[in-house]
C-alpha cells in the first residue's frame, strides 16, 4: 500500500484489508471401521475343504485299500459261485465261438476265475475238454498270466501298505525274506512244484518287494509244465489207457511228490529267525 500524509502532518502506513475470509477446515472424527470378515469367511470356506481332505485320506489310507480289496474277492468269489463256471465241463463252450476267438475268451475267462479262487487244475482240464491240447495248452497258459498279474496288481496296490507292519512272526519273514531277495527263483520253484495255492502265491508276492518283471516271467516259466500236463490229461479223458494220458498224469504227479520232499527238508531253514 502507498504512505498517505495524515491532518496532523504525519504519515501512516495503511494496514492491508483482508481481501477474502480464512477457510475454515472441519475436522472430523475419524469413523470406526468395519471388522473384517476374511477370516470368518476364509475358515468357512476352507471347513468343506478340510473335511474332504480328512475322507481323502480315510478313503486311501492302508486299511480302507485293504477294506477295498476283500470286498472286490468276495465279490468274484460270490459271482462264480452264482454262475457255477464249472459246467463247461459238461455242458460245453457256446457253439457260435469257435477257433482263435473261443479260445482267446476262454483266456480272459479263465485270469477272472483265478483272481475268484477257482482252483487251475479245473481250469486246465476244462481247457483241454474244450479246445484240444494246442489251443488248450495256449489259453491255459495266457490265463494262468492273466490272473496271476491281477491278483499282483491287486495285492500291490491295496494290500501291500496295510499287510507288510503285520509280517511278525518267523515263516512270515522267511518268506517275504524269500520273495523280496530271491523273487524270481522263489516264485519258479513254487510254480514248477504244487503244494502252493496259485492264489496265494500271487498274494504273498505282492506283498513282498518282489518286481512285476519277475514275477511274471516266473509264473509264465513255471506254470507250463504242470499246466501243460493238466491240459493233455483234459484232452485225453475219454481215453485214460492212452500213453498221452499217462504221460500227463505221471508229470503231474511227479512234480507233487518232488514238491513235498523239498519242502520237508526245507522246513528247518523256514523257521529260523
Amino acid at each position: 500500500m502507498l504512505d498517505a500524509t495524515t491532518r496532523s502532518g504525519g504519515t501512516a502506513t495503511a494496514s492491508p484489508r483482508a481481501t477474502a475470509t480464512e477457510l475454515v477446515v472441519p475436522v472430523l472424527a475419524p469413523v470406526p471401521r468395519p471388522v473384517p470378515v476374511i477370516a470368518s469367511v476364509t475358515s468357512t470356506a476352507a471347513a468343506p475343504g478340510g473335511l474332504a481332505a480328512r475322507c481323502t485320506r480315510v478313503l486311501l489310507s492302508p486299511w480302507s485299500r485293504f477294506a477295498l480289496l476283500v470286498t472286490l474277492l468276495a465279490a468274484a468269489a460270490s459271482s462264480v459261485l452264482l454262475f457255477q463256471p464249472q459246467k463247461l465241463l459238461s455242458d460245453g463252450w457256446p457253439p457260435q465261438l469257435g477257433g482263435a476267438s473261443a479260445a482267446a475268451v476262454f483266456a480272459v475267462a479263465y485270469g477272472l476265475c483265478t483272481v475268484a479262487f477257482v482252483p487251475r487244475p479245473l481250469l486246465n482240464l476244462a481247457a483241454g475238454a474244450l479246445f484240444g491240447s494246442q489251443w488248450g495248452i495256449a489259453a491255459a497258459l495266457a490265463g494262468t498270466v492273466l490272473g496271476a498279474g491281477i491278483s499282483f496288481g491287486l495285492g500291490r496296490l491295496l494290500g501291500q501298505d496295510a499287510l507288510r507292519p503285520l509280517l511278525r512272526g518267523r515263516l512270515l519273514k522267511a518268506a517275504d525274506g524269500q520273495l523280496s531277495r530271491h523273487g524270481m527263483r522263489s516264485m519258479l520253484a513254487a510254480r514248477l512244484f504244487p503244494g502252493v495255492p496259485f492264489w496265494a502265491a500271487n498274494y504273498c508276492a505282492a506283498v513282498s518287494r518282489m518286481g512285476w518283471l519277475s514275477f511274471l516271467v516266473a509264473t509264465a516259466l513255471g506254470s507250463i509244465p504242470n499246466t501243460a500236463a493238466y491240459v493233455v490229461a483234459g484232452a485225453r479223458v475219454s481215453s485214460p489207457t492212452s500213453p498221452a494220458f499217462l504221460i500227463a498224469m505221471a508229470c503231474i504227479t511227479l512234480p507233487a511228490l518232488v514238491g513235498a520232499v523239498v519242502a520237508w527238508r526245507k522246513r528247518h531253514h523256514l523257521r529260523r529267525p
